[in-house]
């Protein structure tokens, strides 16, 4: 009877795990017959669609590949979540072929005045809830990494939130927004699909030669039950002013007789050319 409900046990184990698995994450959802990069350096290239196959070779950070083919198998680590897929390679003047993590891939890349910038997830860690201390959550971190030929000169990295937040990802690259010294802004956005699932603008200004994170603007909303949304305005924007960016936070809640309850908040961040300081 023991080894019954032993079998039982690992059975109902196995199903359960079977249906995590069944879930990737749809920032890492990339098409096929497109190019794409190595985010992870040390990114192992494996004969098979999966950890315990062997290993046919290694790839560094900003290595160019080709999406050959999305497979069903689903790997989970942390709170990312991603299909395996087929690429091929140049390497030493030899194309190659083996199956690749999509987790270890940039979830998106730019090239700008000889500079490659990527944006991708490196890992899940375990936090405490600012409402609740005695809580452990799951978030994510995310960095993104600026290289200049083969070298990485700078990263910075930033939190992402849970895994819910991952069906949807962007990163682009913006003007100086007239800020002294900055040479470009890069953001970097991810976003849920469902109702009261928080979305993460991650804006980053990069100056000589250095990568430089602004706190990180946070949005969710349920319908027109309630919303929170934070933004930047940056001195070429309405209402901006020289050398500082504002920060601007807007809530709205109803209450049981469907009143809209709203609050507004503000603050300015002065830039002196190298950093930047709340007034």
């Amino acid at each position: 009877m023991k080894t019954f409900f032993t079998v039982l046990f690992l059975f109902i184990v196995q199903v359960f795990s079977a249906q995590e698995e069944s879930y990737a994450n749809g920032i890492f959802n990339f098409e096929e017959n497109k190019t794409q990069k190595i985010f992870t350096d040390w990114t192992r290239i494996r004969q098979e669609p999966n950890v315990n196959s062997q290993i046919l070779d290694s790839l560094q950070t900003n290595q160019q590949i080709l999406i050959l083919k999305k497979e069903e198998i689903i790997l989970q680590l942390g709170e990312r979540s991603s299909n395996w897929y087929r690429i091929s390679y140049q390497k030493d003047d030899k194309t190659s072929e083996g199956y690749v993590w999509g987790g270890n891939l940039a979830v998106g890349y730019r090239n700008k005045n000889g500079y490659d910038f990527l944006f991708g997830l490196t890992k899940t860690i375990s936090k405490k809830d600012k409402q609740y201390p005695e809580t452990l959550i799951k978030q994510n971190i995310a960095s993104v990494k600026a290289i200049q030929g083969n070298t990485l000169i700078d990263e910075v990295s930033f939190d992402t939130g849970s895994g819910e937040s991952l069906s949807y990802g962007t990163f682009s690259i913006e003007s100086n927004h007239k800020l002294q010294n900055v040479e470009l802004t890069l953001k970097a956005v991810v976003s849920g699909e469902a109702c009261g699932i928080a979305s993460y603008d991650q804006y980053i200004l990069f100056r000589d030669k250095k990568l430089i994170a602004l706190p990180q603007l946070m949005s969710v909303g349920d319908a027109d039950v309630y919303y929170h949304s934070e933004e930047f305005v940056f001195p070429n924007d309405k209402g901006g002013i020289p050398n500082a960016f504002i920060f601007k936070m807007e809530e709205m809640e109803k209450d049981d007789k469907d009143r809209e309850k709203k609050k507004k908040s503000s603050k300015v961040y002065l830039w002196d050319g190298n950093s930047y300081k709340m007034k």
